[in-house]
C-alpha cells in the first residue's frame, strides 16, 4: 500500500517487528514522587540585633575586698536561645554591679556597659576573663577568702565572670585526674602528720609546768597551721602563694615546694 508523504521528511529511524512487542510489553512508568520541601527551623545565634526578652535569668555574686569598705554585687544576667529544642543555649547578655561605695563609680559604670555591649555581640565572649585577670593595682592586691590571690579588684570582677561561663557551659574547666587528686590528699597527709610530730616531740621533752604550758602552746600552734584558712580550704597560714594556681597553698614538704591545692611542686 503506498503512503503519500504531504510534508518535508526531516528525520527517520528503521523499525523492527521486536521494537513494537517491546514497547507493548514494557509497564507503564511510574510518576515521579513529589518532593515538599519543609522549611527548617532558623537556629538563633548570639548576635547584636537579639532583642531583650521581658525576662532573663541569671545570678548574683558578692565581691568584699580589704581595698574597699563596702562590698561589690556583681549580677550577670542570660539569655535563652532557642528554648525547648537541641539547640538551647545560655549565653551572658548584660552586667550590672551594684554597691554602698561611690569611689569607683565612674569606672564602674564604664565596664559594666563595655562588658554588656561584648556580649551582645555574640561570638566567643571568654577572652574577658583573661584580660580582666590581667588587671594589676600599682598599690599591691590582696588575698581573698580561702588563700586565693587577687591583682586587684577588676581582677576578681573577672574571676566571676570566669565562675559564671563555667556554670553555663561557657568555659570547661579541666577537672583535676584522679591520681592527681590522690598526689595532693597524700601531700595534705604528710604535711598534717609532720605538725602532728612535731607538736608530740615537744611536748614530751617538757618536764616542768612552765615547760609543759610552753609545750602546751607549742601544741596549739600546730594545731593552728593546719586550721581552716578560708572558705571551705584547710590550708596553712603560713603558706606562700602557689605560681601556678595563685592560691596560698604552698608548704615545704621534703625540701621541695609542694602546693596543697593543685600538686605544683619544685625542688632546689
Amino acid at each position: 500500500m503506498a503512503i503519500k508523504i504531504t510534508k518535508k521528511i526531516k528525520g527517520y529511524s528503521v523499525s523492527k517487528p521486536d521494537d513494537n512487542k517491546n514497547t507493548a510489553a514494557a509497564p507503564a512508568t511510574a510518576p515521579a514522587p513529589i518532593i515538599i520541601e519543609r522549611p527548617m527551623a532558623e537556629i538563633i545565634q548570639m548576635h547584636e540585633k537579639v532583642e531583650r526578652p521581658e525576662a532573663l535569668v541569671g545570678a548574683t555574686y558578692k565581691i568584699k575586698s580589704p581595698l574597699v569598705e563596702h562590698a561589690m554585687y556583681v549580677t550577670i544576667n542570660d539569655i535563652v536561645l532557642n528554648p525547648g529544642t537541641e539547640y538551647e543555649l545560655r549565653r551572658p547578655f548584660e552586667v550590672f554591679i551594684n554597691s554602698k561605695n561611690m569611689d569607683h563609680f565612674q569606672w564602674v559604670v564604664a565596664i559594666t556597659r563595655i562588658m554588656s555591649a561584648v556580649f551582645r555581640k555574640g561570638g566567643d565572649v571568654t577572652f574577658l576573663v583573661e584580660e580582666m585577670k590581667a588587671v594589676f593595682d600599682p598599690r599591691g592586691g590582696y588575698f581573698k577568702a580561702g588563700g586565693v590571690y587577687m591583682p586587684s579588684i577588676v581582677a576578681e570582677i573577672g574571676s566571676v565572670v570566669e565562675e559564671h561561663l563555667k556554670s553555663i557551659g561557657m568555659i570547661v574547666d579541666p577537672e583535676l585526674s584522679d591520681a592527681q587528686r590522690q598526689l595532693i590528699a597524700d601531700k595534705r597527709s604528710a604535711y598534717e602528720n609532720r605538725a602532728k610530730k612535731k607538736s608530740s616531740d615537744t611536748s614530751g621533752n617538757e618536764l616542768t609546768g612552765d615547760l609543759a604550758g610552753a609545750g602546751a602552746d607549742s601544741a596549739s600552734r600546730a594545731d593552728e597551721a593546719v586550721s581552716v584558712t578560708g572558705e571551705g580550704a584547710s590550708f596553712p597560714p603560713s603558706a606562700s602563694m602557689c605560681f601556678k594556681c595563685n592560691t596560698k597553698a604552698t608548704v615545704i614538704l621534703d625540701g621541695c615546694a609542694t602546693c596543697l591545692n593543685c600538686g605544683y611542686s619544685k625542688c632546689g
